[in-house]
């Protein structure tokens, strides 16, 4: 059995007035990530890290930020994608652990939501998900409110 680990990071600027997507959900709150896509920062960077441990480059080569196709793009279609890629080359999920880093909202409440939805759009067990959630004390650019950040740690096999 070949197994691979992969690892992904991704940040966007958060901004009054912009709709707020992570993990494939729309939060409510007064501010929003920006980005090319819908800049859901947990399936981007579920995407990089998927793709690392596939040895298939980075969400950015696929879907560059400049190509308009992806403009305001739903996050939920690149991951499809991207799982379509990595089984076509034969590997299935074992599994991901993320941590999402920002100071507002707070997103506790609504992992086993964005779990469901990301299982759903992978084929995979919700099981297979760890959401974390942390602040960062009011320090750097995620305790001023200027942004959101996220990290994932995938496993992924061919069997």
């Amino acid at each position: 059995m070949n197994i691979r680990v992969g690892f992904g990071y991704d940040v966007h600027q958060l901004k009054a007035g912009e709709d707020f997507f992570l993990g494939g959900i729309k939060l409510e709150h007064h501010k929003g990530a920006t980005g090319h896509s819908d800049a859901d920062v947990l399936i981007h960077t579920i995407c990089d890290a998927i793709l690392g441990a596939a040895n298939l480059r980075d969400i950015g080569f696929h879907f560059p930020p400049t190509d308009p196709q992806y403009k305001g793009i739903d996050s939920k279609e690149l991951l499809l994608e991207v799982m379509q890629l990595v089984r076509s080359k034969k590997y299935e999920l074992s599994n991901i652990d993320c941590t999402v880093v920002l100071q507002e909202p707070k997103v506790n409440p609504v992992i086993p939501k964005m779990i469901h939805v990301l299982a759903e759009c992978m084929s995979i067990d919700e099981d297979q998900i760890s959401i974390k959630a942390t602040t960062s004390e009011k320090l750097g650019f995620e305790g001023r409110e200027e942004g959101v950040s996220a990290y994932a740690t995938v496993l992924i096999y061919q069997s």
